[in-house]
């Protein structure tokens, strides 16, 4: 941890730059994860909210889209789907980032997982 309480390498590992780009266009917050900290844990010790629910990958209130980089689920992550995971999505509650990364998030991300028959 840095002298200030700020990122650090804590662990294995270094830490990485995360971008966090709101879905909404809202705008851009760059923090950093710690080694072995989740994208959703970056973002609360930086005061950044992300929208979160069950914190262990079986909600996927947390979903966002991976644009850049690589992340490690901690578990399973039981609310997506494979193809779901193969388009990008990741769940940041267990989403430990392995690298710098970019990520569209925000509560309209979750939405994309599902079709809505009545639009």
């Amino acid at each position: 941890m840095g002298p200030d309480g700020g990122p650090g390498d804590d662990g294995d590992g270094p830490p990485h730059r995360l971008e966090l780009e709101r879905a909404d266009g809202s705008g851009t917050t760059t923090v950093t994860a710690r080694a072995a900290e989740t994208v959703l844990e970056a973002a609360e010790r930086a005061d950044t909210h992300i929208p979160f629910g069950c914190r262990t990958g079986a909600c996927a209130t947390c979903t966002a889209e991976l644009l850049s980089g690589t992340v490690e689920h901690r578990r399973e992550p039981r609310a997506l789907k494979p193809r779901h995971r193969e388009a990008g999505y990741v769940l940041t509650c267990i989403a430990v980032p392995t690298a710098d990364c970019r990520l569209r998030v925000g509560s309209d991300v979750a939405g994309e997982l599902t079709e809505n028959p009545w639009r």
